[in-house]
């Protein structure tokens, strides 16, 4: 799915139906005792983040999205059922958490039964201009996937003669970039067959609440002088105390209010590109390990460091069960590159390989659990703790050929912070960049060569011969 925001993501005028959880649900919710399964260290740092930040007067939306279409005419009550079966597969999204004890500073989750959940349907009304439905739909998706508010989902439909566009929003504490790409074919499926009148068995889908507990757990087990802690104190200190930002000029006043961000989202290249730079790069480990190099090499060029440093993204569902499961699965492991001694993208390559090879299973241990034995006093005043590029190949996703059918988007919210955090999707149809960043002259002048200088690199290896 190529990444994007709502105002990007095709959306036609129609009329506006939304689901959001039931009143008696939400009374039930209420009354609920606590769920002794711990917050994930990443959901907790998530909404401890967004508390501290909403303290210093700043509402900082952070909610993802998928958008795609259902061919009509379209049963609503049909797609209501399909949306709430597609619910109750993931127990993550009838989980929530509550503040308790002295000055509410402890996070107590709660979860619903399965059974106990039922959606409730407004009709909105008609838009007869696609851009106010686009505004409507982030207004209404801001305050109603919040990290702060349970629940912290919404789905919609914009019902047309010709099928209904669904857009979908939820928190970042529940869900990830892998979890959004499931859900059109996953929805989509429910919906053919309630239709048809198939029932569809309920699968058994592991829940992301048992891996925050079972994650958890393995994490408290380690202590500050564990080796993974070690490294991290390491590379912090390397990076002058703080965790890696994008390292080039952003145009940013030190000690200045959170920016605004902008998007930036494009093709970067075509099937038969992507394919020529992977071949071209698997010797050294893939593409994940070729659009580093190459952003090594690129930010020397801009900025000058000698030494790129970042946190590479990882998935942390290390076993099959949590294959088809929604949720946060996600670590990062710290690199240090040292462009100034890889005098070509071979040896870029070459040096990306070495950190990975080293480092990948750090992305094992949350970070915040690290920082914690670091003993850093870290009060967050932004939503993103460290810069990031990330790449993902998507094509074996369950649905991902009919992508472009679907008109299927995963949707990002662009709204304040100070870090750059890029992502490189492969689709079937090629290389897809998106990057979120400061909204700044010179950041945007920055961001712009850096995305002609990485699409320049992957079409000019693609070229050559391996070596």
């Amino acid at each position: 799915m190529r990444m994007t925001d709502i105002q990007r993501c095709e959306i036609r005028p129609g009329r506006l139906v939304e689901w959001t959880l039931s009143p008696g649900t939400l009374d039930l919710a209420a009354a609920l005792p606590e769920d002794t399964r711990p917050p994930a260290y990443i959901q907790e740092s998530h909404i401890r983040t967004a508390r501290s930040v909403r303290e210093d007067g700043l509402f900082v939306p952070t909610w993802l999205g998928a958008a795609f279409d259902i061919p009509g005419p379209v049963d609503l009550d049909v797609l209501q059922e399909a949306l709430r079966a597609w619910t109750l597969r993931h127990e993550t999204l009838r989980s929530g958490f509550r503040w308790s004890g002295e000055g509410g500073k402890t996070m107590r989750r709660f979860t619903l039964d399965a059974d106990a959940v039922a959606l409730h349907r407004e009709d909105v009304g008609d838009f007869t201009d696609a851009a106010d439905l686009a505004r409507h739909l982030q207004d209404r998706f801001d305050r109603v996937a919040d990290a702060l508010r349970w629940p912290n989902l919404i789905y919609t439909a914009v019902v047309r003669d010709d099928g209904v566009g669904v857009y979908m929003a939820f928190d970042h504490s529940n869900v990830d970039a892998y979890s959004i790409y499931r859900i059109p074919a996953e929805v989509s499926e429910l919906y053919a067959a309630g239709a048809a009148g198939r029932s569809v068995p309920r699968p058994r889908v592991a829940s992301y609440v048992d891996f925050c507990e079972a994650e958890r757990a393995d994490a408290d087990r380690i202590d500050a002088s564990h080796d993974v802690v070690a490294r991290w104190r390491e590379f912090i200190r390397r990076c002058d105390g703080r965790l890696p930002s994008f390292p080039v000029d952003l145009g940013l006043r030190p000690g200045g209010p959170l920016p605004e961000q902008r998007l930036l989202r494009e093709p970067l290249v075509d099937a038969a590109d992507a394919a020529a730079f992977e071949a071209y790069c698997r010797p050294y480990g893939g593409s994940l390990v070729g659009v580093l190099a190459a952003t090594a090499l690129i930010v020397h060029e801009i900025g000058g460091e000698p030494v790129y440093r970042t946190v590479v993204p990882f998935h942390t569902r290390s076993r099959s069960q949590w294959t088809e499961s929604v949720g946060w699965y996600v670590g990062g492991a710290p690199i240090e590159v040292p462009v100034d001694r890889a005098r070509d993208f071979p040896a870029a390559l070459r040096a990306v390989r070495a950190e990975l090879q080293a480092n990948r299973r750090m992305s094992r241990m949350p970070i915040d659990r690290v920082l914690r034995l670091l003993g850093t006093d870290f009060r967050p005043t932004s939503p993103d703790l460290y810069s990031i590029v990330s790449y993902v190949d998507a094509r074996d996703v369950p649905g991902a050929d009919g992508w472009p059918d679907q008109t299927a988007y995963a949707l990002l919210r662009v709204s304040y912070g100070d870090q750059v955090c890029a992502w490189v999707t492969r689709l079937p149809e090629g290389l897809w960049f998106a990057s979120r960043y400061p909204d700044t002259d010179v950041a945007h002048k920055n961001l712009r060569l850096y995305v002609e200088r990485l699409r320049d690199i992957v079409t000019s290896v693609g070229q050559k011969p391996t070596d």
